[in-house]
């Protein structure tokens, strides 16, 4: 026999603002509408835009093979300027001027990151060390060995390039840093660079063109906001 679901039971596309933390989001989504039980599948930055998938009631089960998809983001590089987080939250550490490059030249760059790549966590990150996420140790001026992941690059291209910012698309796998990408990127073309922006637009065969941004969500009635829900057996199939 199957399980009785509730209507409740299943997952919300939300498009999430910059500023709020992802656990921000949940948090909001949970006292607004008084869930019992709501996680997301997979982390972003605070001033990183887009898809988060929150998950009601018995979908939370499924927050690990979520997690596990795939992921699209559209952002901005910076070239010229290094900081120590890898994109705009961080500090300046270096300051160097931009060679002249062509968009062209900029992808011809780029291309050397797809494929399997290992990389290392960037020290002002939430991965873990002995149970201590790395930025409370960044913060402390601790700096501690990270042991490389493997991820991979499915795609890496530059649709716009004024100098110094620069606009791409990239698809990787889970786990992919994409501030690291545009810190390696920056150093590979000798003056450095880092994040200016990230917006996630896929996970997976979900996009954030069927999300709710966050404010709207909040404003909606209860009876409203559950026609928004992919219910549970929905989200089973299509994750």
């Amino acid at each position: 026999m199957l399980p009785t679901l509730d209507p409740w039971d299943g997952a919300l596309l939300i498009d999430k603002p910059a500023g709020p933390t992802s656990h921000d989001v949940v948090d909001a989504i949970r006292r607004r509408f008084d869930f019992r039980k709501v996680g997301h599948s997979g982390t972003l930055d605070p001033n990183a835009t887009g898809l988060l998938i929150l998950l009601l009631g018995r979908a939370t089960k499924l927050s690990e093979k979520l997690m596990a998809a795939d992921k699209v983001y559209e952002g901005t590089l910076r070239l010229g300027e290094s900081t120590n987080s890898y994109d705009a939250d961080g500090e300046i550490t270096g300051s160097l001027p931009v060679p002249p490059l062509t968009l062209d030249q900029l992808n011809d760059e780029a291309q050397a990151f797809v494929g399997d790549l290992l990389q290392t966590p960037p020290m002002v990150s939430a991965a873990k060390i002995g149970g201590v996420p790395l930025y409370k140790l960044a913060r402390k001026g601790v700096e501690v060995e990270r042991k490389p992941r493997l991820v991979h690059i499915y795609n890496f291209r530059f649709t716009h390039y004024e100098p110094p910012l620069g606009q791409f698309r990239i698809a990787c796998t889970k786990g992919t840093y994409v501030r690291s990408i545009a810190h390696e990127l920056g150093q590979k073309i000798g003056c450095g660079a880092h994040l200016a922006t990230l917006r996630r637009t896929d996970i997976g065969r979900f996009s954030v063109s069927d999300a709710l941004p966050l404010d709207a969500a909040l404003d909606l009635a209860p009876t409203e906001l559950q026609r928004r829900v992919i219910p549970f057996l929905k989200l089973t199939a299509l994750s």
